[in-house]
């Protein structure tokens, strides 16, 4: 059997999916993050179920790319039973998207969601009456505590039912739907669809077309509004019926916190607060992780290994095997997983769409709006989903954001900079690398908001409630991460560095060296080995890092390098040509062309900002 989900952004509807299967799906307190139709499984009594994450959207008969998408899996997928999942404080506004999905006439559960907080605003609902007028199972639930999650699947098996609500359309609308349907023989769903001006059928679409025009002059207004209204008007009185605000819940509290977080004063510098301390905080706790497991790998694992007498080969390739361990645990593995337990923090906080709006006015003096905050402060953690997440913004802002999203510092270069310049140089410097990204950030934006085409559109962003993290469900966001780096990148690590021993042993990576040596010392500066770093780091950003101490012989870079060194590096690394995983999705979502581009320009900027900051030093 298949299953699907469907709901409005920020309703938990992921979390819902992700406590149903399993999968480590992202579960975030702001829109966007579920672009992607998901699936996964369910095992329910012997019997094997699957389930699809549908991307959150407001609406079924809209032009975007997630309404598009849900709206012909609808139509061409056979689906057993749908999961209509709401918002229980904003009943009404909710209520418009099941309507709209009971036309499709396929077999549904409401889930309201979120009762947990609808209760503390007052709001009281009577859930039996809602499953009475509408004529299908109820389930209340608070997905963040688990409450009732388990009722969901039995429930779709066993009580899903097509649901017939008779909106009051006018009759000027269903006589143009019945004129479709007997004209072309169409469906009632397509006839619908038809006059909003939604199908593909030339013959229906263009007896849709005169029909609307003589609708739309008779009423001044277009079928497609005539039918939202109505749709909206029964989603009101649906509300107000199943509805009742007791206590106080409905006050405004005395002081609201959103009055400080949403104004330019003092908004603004706690947002700058925020993510300075963030990034102080993984680079001070990661620094110390990083000293003890570097410590112990030195001590207790690489030094006995020189006392077992192995062959010079053998001896080689264990050593490259055992450095890259320390590399991937002792360097990557504290910064990367403290990144992510603060982020998820923020996320699960809600703060995240309170710092969107903060950004929007400037933002759109870069060419974009607010919302895009969201995908660039998700480059911070990976650049790959924040570029599948700029789906939301118009062409022209996919395109700015593509430039502007590869440069923006994401873990894997965060563990870079701190794990070099912070431990090495110092945190000061650390930071002066972020300072620098952001300006060239920030230059960029001018230049592409100047000459790329397109129109510049406004921001509507959903204000989430602010909640306070659970530490289980952080934590268990952080990991599936961190189990990202452990299956793919370390054993992509101990592969490469094991190969690299094998080519510095037969004199093979030296004479490699040598054609880029030149041009690595003389115009940056470094080590001719630091050329194999960098095309290792197009894999994977922090494998730079890490295959720079296997080169180095020490994960101690300090003793091998000069302070000068160890920055540009850093500084050359960060702004280098995007990892091999952004640079597919970018070519996915945006093409050859802007791939190529991103590419181009990330590769010029990364040599020229080295090859300046390299010239400085030598003047100083």
């Amino acid at each position: 059997m298949k299953f699907a989900l469907i709901g409005n952004p920020n309703v938990g509807k992921s979390l819902i999916f992700n406590q149903l299967t399993g999968i480590g799906v992202e579960i975030s307190n702001f829109p966007g993050t579920t672009i992607d139709m998901l699936s996964g499984n369910v095992c329910y009594q012997r019997e094997r179920l699957e389930l699809i994450d549908f991307p959150g959207i407001y609406s079924l008969e809209g032009k975007t790319e997630e309404e598009e998408q849900v709206r012909s899996y609808l139509r061409t997928n056979n689906i057993d039973a749908l999961i209509v999942v709401l918002d229980a404080t904003k009943l009404e506004r909710n209520l418009y998207l099941l309507i709209q999905a009971s036309e499709y006439k396929i077999p549904l559960i409401v889930v309201v969601n979120i009762a947990d907080e609808a209760e503390k605003q007052g709001k009281i609902i009577d859930y039996e009456k809602l499953s009475s007028i509408l004529g299908c199972r109820v389930i209340p639930t608070v997905a963040l505590e688990g409450k009732n999650i388990d009722l969901i699947i039995s429930a779709a098996m066993q009580d899903a039912a097509v649901i017939d609500l008779h909106v009051p359309y006018g009759k000027h609308i269903e006589a143009g739907v019945r004129s479709l349907v007997k004209l072309t023989g169409c469906s009632r769903m397509d006839a619908f669809l038809a006059l909003q001006g939604i199908g593909e059928d030339k013959e229906l679409m263009e007896a849709a077309g005169t029909i609307a025009s003589e609708i739309e002059e008779d009423h001044q207004m277009s079928p497609h509004q005539i039918i939202a209204t109505n749709r909206h008007n029964e989603a009101a009185r649906i509300a107000s019926e199943v509805t009742e605000k007791r206590g106080d819940g409905s006050k405004r509290p005395s002081f609201d916190i959103d009055s400080l977080l949403t104004r330019v004063i003092p908004g603004v510098p706690i947002l700058i607060a925020i993510l300075f301390v963030t990034l102080l905080a993984v680079f001070i706790i990661g620094s110390f992780l990083e000293e003890l497991i570097v410590e112990f790998f030195d001590t207790w694992i690489i030094a006995p290994m020189y006392t077992l007498g192995l062959s010079p080969f053998w001896e080689k390739m264990v050593f490259s095997l055992l450095i890259a361990i320390e590399a991937g645990l002792g360097i990557a593995f504290p910064f990367v997983f403290t990144f992510y337990i603060l982020v998820s923090i923020l996320e699960d906080s809600g703060y995240m769409t309170r710092g969107a709006f903060l950004a929007d006015r400037a933002m759109h003096r870069i060419g974009m709006h607010g919302q895009a905050l969201i995908p660039l402060i998700l480059g911070f953690g990976c650049n790959v989903p924040a570029i599948m997440s700029i789906r939301q913004l118009s062409k022209r802002e996919r395109v700015i954001a593509s430039f502007l999203i590869t440069m923006v510092p994401c873990s894997a270069r965060t563990v870079i900079i701190a794990g070099i310049v912070a431990v090495f140089v110092g945190i000061a410097a650390a930071f002066s690398i972020y300072l620098l990204v952001f300006l060239l950030i920030i230059l960029t934006g001018f230049v592409l908001t100047r000459f790329t085409p397109g129109e510049q559109y406004g921001m509507i962003l959903e204000m989430a409630p602010l909640r306070k993290p659970r530490a289980d469900q952080t934590v268990r966001r952080a990991w599936l991460h961190m189990k990202e780096f452990l299956y793919i990148a370390m054993p992509l690590l101990l592969v490469s560095s094991v190969f690299l021993g094998m080519l510095d042993f037969f004199g093979i990576l030296a004479e490699f060296q040598k054609i880029f040596a030149p041009f690595m010392e003389q115009v940056l500066g470094l080590p001719d080995y630091a050329s194999t770093s960098l095309i290792f780091g197009i894999f994977r950003k922090e494998m730079a890092f890490e295959t720079l101490a296997v080169l180095a012989g020490t994960a101690d870079l300090g003793a091998v390098m000069a302070a000068s060194q160890l920055y540009i590096f850093a500084v050359v690394s960060v702004l280098f040509v995007p990892c091999v995983s952004t640079i597919a999705v970018l070519y996915r979502e945006m093409g050859l062309k802007i791939a190529a581009m991103v590419s181009f320009y990330t590769l010029c900027l990364g040599m020229v900002c080295g090859a300046i900051l390299n010239f400085v030093f030598n003047i100083l």
